[in-house]
Order: C-alpha cells, then sequence, then structure tokens
C-alpha cells in the first residue's frame, strides 16, 4: 500500500527503484555471487568509488542501496547544480558525525561536470576517511576525474542493459503488488519486448515508456502494437560530444578498415539516425581515404570528397546515400598505411633533426645576386635527361638520403613498388657511370 502521497504520485523510474542488489536489472559483472564488488561490500572493505556507465545503468540506484548496507548518512550531491561551496558545508557536516562515530557516504552524480580544482576539494577528506565518495558518471573517468582523486577511488563499470534484463525487470514490476494498486492495465509479453528493445539499454527510458503505455491503455491491455506506435518516433540514446561519439566514428573506421562492408554501413547507419552531423562523418571518411587506403587506391579520396560535396548539395536524406556509397567503396577498396607511415615517419625526423638548410642547387636563383651566390649550380633538370633521372641528393647536405615510403604489395602500390624499384636502380646505374666518367 502507498502511505506517502508524494511516493504514490512518483514516476515509475522512482516508485519502482530496486531496493536490493538481486533486484537491479543485469550487471553480473559486479554483482554476481563471486564478483568482486559485491564480496568488498560484503567483507565492508569497499572505499571510495566510482560507478561509470551510460544513463539508466543503475548507478545511483547502487548507490543508494550500498548506502543502506554500510549503514552511513547517506548525502546526495550533484555536480551540476552544486560547487565547492556546498562541498565543504557538506564535509563540515560529515566531520561532526564522524566524531560521534558514524560515517558519510556522499554521492556526487555527475561527478565529470566538476573541474579539476573542483575535484581537488575531495582530495583530503577522502584521504583522511571524513567521506566515502562515490562518483556517478557517463563520461570515461581516465579524461574526466584528475589523477589524483582516480587513485583514491576504484572505478566500476556499468555496462548498458540487455533486452532480456529490462524484460525481466517489467515483469517484477507488472507482477508487484504496488503496481497493480496503482495500474489497472495488463501489459502484454510482445509490448515488454518492443519496450525493452527500444529502450537501448537504459532502465529509465524503458520505465518512462511503459508508465506512458499504461497510461494510455488506462484500464485496457497495453499491446505490443500500441508499444511499436510509441517506440517508432523515439530517436536513438546518442551524445555527439561524449565517449559513445567517439566509439561509433572508432566502429566505422575499423569496420571499413577490416573490409568489412556490411558492419561499415550499419556503423554509419547508427550515427546518421541517431543525430551525427554528417559532415563531420564525411571528415572522417577523407581522412580513412588517406590514412588506411592512401596509394593503393588514390581513387578513394576523390570518391569521398565527391560524396561529401553530394551531401552539402543534396543534405539528409538524399545526400545519406552518397556517404553510403563512399563507405562501400571505401570498405571493399584495397588497404594500405604506407602514406600514412611515411608521414610519421617524415615528421619525426624532420622534428629531430631541425632546420637543415637548402642545397645550393635546389634553391632558385630569381636574381642576379643569388646566381652570383651559387644559388641553383649544379641543378639537373630531370626533363633533359635520359629517363629522366637525376643523380643529385635532393636531401640537405649534412642529411643522408633516406627512404621514408615504402609501398605494400597492396592494389595500385603493386605497380607503385615495382615503378620505385626500377627508379632506385636506374639512378643508382647513373650514379655509377657518372662517377666512372669523373675518374677519367
Amino acid at each position: 500500500m502507498f502511505t506517502d502521497k508524494h511516493r504514490a504520485s512518483a514516476p515509475f523510474a522512482e516508485l519502482f527503484r530496486p531496493g536490493t542488489l538481486d533486484e537491479i536489472a543485469g550487471q553480473k559483472q559486479l554483482l554476481g555471487a563471486e564478483a568482486a564488488f559485491r564480496r568488498s561490500l560484503a567483507a565492508a572493505s569497499l572505499g571510495s568509488f566510482i560507478l561509470w556507465g551510460p544513463p539508466g545503468c543503475g548507478k545511483t540506484t547502487l548507490a543508494l542501496i550500498v548506502a543502506d548496507h554500510v549503514e552511513e548518512h547517506f548525502v546526495r550531491f550533484s555536480a551540476v547544480t552544486g560547487g565547492v561551496k556546498d562541498v565543504r558545508r557538506i564535509v563540515a557536516e560529515a566531520a561532526l558525525r564522524r566524531d560521534t562515530g558514524q560515517g558519510t557516504m556522499l554521492f556526487v552524480d555527475e561527478i565529470h561536470r566538476f573541474n579539476r580544482s573542483q575535484q581537488d576539494a575531495f582530495l583530503p577528506h577522502v584521504e583522511d576517511g571524513t567521506i566515502r565518495l562515490v562518483g556517478a558518471t557517463t563520461e570515461n573517468p581516465s579524461f574526466h576525474v584528475n589523477a589524483p582523486l582516480l587513485s583514491r577511488c576504484s572505478v566500476y563499470v556499468l555496462e548498458p542493459l540487455e533486452a532480456f534484463d529490462l524484460i525481466e525487470m517489467v515483469q517484477r514490476i507488472v507482477s508487484s503488488d504496488e503496481f497493480r494498486e496503482k495500474c489497472a492495465s495488463a501489459v502484454s509479453t510482445e509490448a515488454m519486448e518492443v519496450i525493452a528493445g527500444a529502450a537501448d539499454g537504459d532502465a529509465r527510458r524503458c520505465l518512462n515508456m511503459l508508465e506512458q503505455l499504461v497510461g494510455i491503455a488506462d484500464e485496457g491491455m497495453v499491446s505490443g502494437e500500441m508499444a511499436s506506435d510509441l517506440v517508432q518516433a523515439a530517436p536513438l540514446l546518442y551524445d555527439n560530444s561524449g565517449e559513445e561519439h567517439y566509439n561509433l566514428i572508432s566502429a566505422l573506421h575499423k569496420s571499413m578498415r577490416s573490409s568489412d562492408v556490411d558492419a561499415s554501413l550499419y556503423w554509419l547507419a547508427r550515427m546518421i539516425s541517431s543525430g551525427e552531423d554528417p559532415l563531420y562523418i564525411g571528415r572522417r571518411m577523407i581522412r580513412f581515404a588517406s590514412e588506411d587506403i592512401g596509394m593503393a587506391d588514390p581513387s578513394a579520396l576523390t570518391v569521398t570528397m565527391r560524396a561529401v560535396d553530394a551531401y552539402r548539395f543534396l543534405g539528409s536524406p538524399e545526400g545519406d546515400l552518397a556517404l553510403a556509397e563512399a563507405v562501400v567503396y571505401m570498405a571493399l577498396a584495397p588497404k594500405s598505411n604506407s602514406v600514412y607511415s611515411a608521414w610519421k615517419k617524415t615528421l619525426k625526423t624532420v622534428k629531430l633533426m631541425g632546420s637543415l638548410r637548402v642545397p645550393l642547387h635546389l634553391r632558385n636563383a630569381p636574381t642576379a645576386l643569388m646566381k652570383k651566390l651559387e644559388y641553383g649550380k649544379d641543378y639537373q633538370y630531370a626533363h633533359g635527361l635520359h629517363g629522366g633521372i637525376v643523380t643529385h641528393n635532393n636531401f640537405p647536405d649534412s642529411m643522408k638520403e633516406m627512404e621514408f615510403y615504402k609501398p605494400l604489395r597492396s592494389g595500385r602500390e603493386v605497380r607503385i613498388s615495382d615503378d620505385l624499384e626500377r627508379w632506385k636502380k636506374a639512378r643508382l646505374e647513373a650514379r655509377k657511370n657518372e662517377g666512372k666518367q669523373n675518374d677519367r
């Protein structure tokens, strides 16, 4: 029975929040009988920690249950609305409780929203045991939590919930006395499956859809058709500035590199359907054409540039097809990172050797003074030589000739490799002949 009118009017996500570890959906890697997290909690050896996972995976719920288990005063704090002044007040109150023998567990939601100096405010109080810090974040702590604080906390990763976890959660809820007291409608198995699949691993999103469907059905049956109608317009979850943004573009890049056409199309569709800027995808595709295909098929760069131009001209959805065509082309193209490797090696050499002077024979001599200073002296004009083979060194005088570009035996680079080898042999032979003539 509902004894609190505020609780009775709470949204489903709050009303049916799990009260024990066993009621939490999924997260077996943390909550299984032999999992390190659960064993540490049972042994009272769980110190400060950070929960990292996507929205709706159970971070706040887990923190609330841990607080009950350790019997500490629980303080919930949001890094979005609070500041260092609030932290100082909370710590001062925690110090008074510590003097009476009671601990304080400070739960900081969205801890990544605090900047580095704000996060430093927690350090001394975590170290001396005034507070047990529990942070929750949707962003990678490696990038968003400063190193000193991170070194004092364990990090536990929560995964997006699987569809079967969400179905099990909904089944438990609709069979509860609280649900029957609040709702007169029944929920079909088909409806549960639809909303569980559409929730994208987010329990809160799943319960919000359930609540909406129950409201629509009134005292009737929530059918699979009703659920399908509701979720058709729901966008995919996506954060175009968070980690998932980079995970998805990485998945597209690596699928094309693996020549997996179908997976490449899938990840492209995922990003476009989620609202990613297609021109951002296009820029990364252009990079891929140079980095992973390069001289094995130089046309890949042309195809991709034209696809991006086509998108600029057409926009969505018509222009999306041009990007898809380029993705298919690059996934099927022969692969080579030889230009990418050569460029990295060249940049490294330049930085190590500094600003070496340009040899005189390679300098331009547009004035009489420059010619007097021997700019351009002994330059060999390739168009006037047999086979276009020059013998002089095109590197700085104090630098030996180096080999940066090493073509692979892939695609067009097979022919390039053969041509380059013939050119090197012809140049070596020309130098030998030049040496013989100089000896006479």
